[in-house]
């Protein structure tokens, strides 16, 4: 299982940069990145409502959920 983040593809849409994002969730722009490049091990539920308050989204928004095992095939 991996929950790929989506915070580049939000911030993208509203043209905002990491570091005004950073300034305004209140976190390092330093920590934007570990969230963007996947290498978080977990985001405080406070930390995510901010981001969301910033985006104006929700957390599906920020956070998928995709399957690492391949789809097996139908038996019949």
């Amino acid at each position: 299982m991996a929950i790929v983040v989506r915070i580049d593809v939000e911030l993208a849409r509203r043209k905002m940069s990491v570091g005004d994002f950073a300034q305004r969730v209140g976190i390092s722009p330093a920590n934007v990145a570990v969230l963007k490049n996947g290498r978080a091990k977990a985001v405080r539920l406070s930390t995510l409502e901010s981001m969301c308050e910033v985006l104006d989204c929700q957390p599906g928004d920020l956070l998928e959920w995709v399957s690492d095992t391949p789809p097996q095939a139908d038996p019949g």
